[in-house]
């Protein structure tokens, strides 16, 4: 188990329904028998073909953690440690984590460190320099 997985702690933090599972797998919600979340996979009893097993990984609640666990990082250095556990952990893991998620964490943790740019309407601050 990656430190990354230990952080999460999907099986027990996740709330994974068949609504959910029906929409991953595009099948109808009737076709699930049972979800089971078990420690390290999500196992789907269905009508049409037996057991499915499912990495955390691949679903939306996954990406939408590590998102919190980013934007709860106060200084760079826990942001930097995060970040590499994330690294790791996609690489070893890579075929469980669908090509969108990577660049959306990108965006949020280069988004975290930048300043602020006011929309339109706002006024900007006023930095006064020497």
């Amino acid at each position: 188990m990656s430190a990354l997985f230990r952080r999460i702690q999907p099986a027990k933090k996740f709330r994974i329904t068949k609504h959910q599972i029906a929409k991953f797998l595009r099948i109808p919600k009737s076709m699930i028998v049972n979800v089971e979340c078990w420690c390290y996979v999500i196992f789907v009893h269905r009508k049409n073909q037996g057991g499915q097993f499912i990495s955390y990984r691949q679903m939306e609640q996954w990406k939408n953690a590590i998102a919190f666990h980013l934007q709860q990082c106060s200084t760079k250095d826990q942001l930097q440690h995060l970040w590499s556990a994330i690294a790791f952990d996609q690489a070893k893991h890579w075929k469980q984590y669908p090509a969108y998620v990577l660049p959306f964490l990108q965006r949020i943790t280069r988004d975290l460190f930048l300043p602020r740019i006011p929309h339109h309407g706002e006024r900007c601050p006023i930095i006064r320099m020497g």
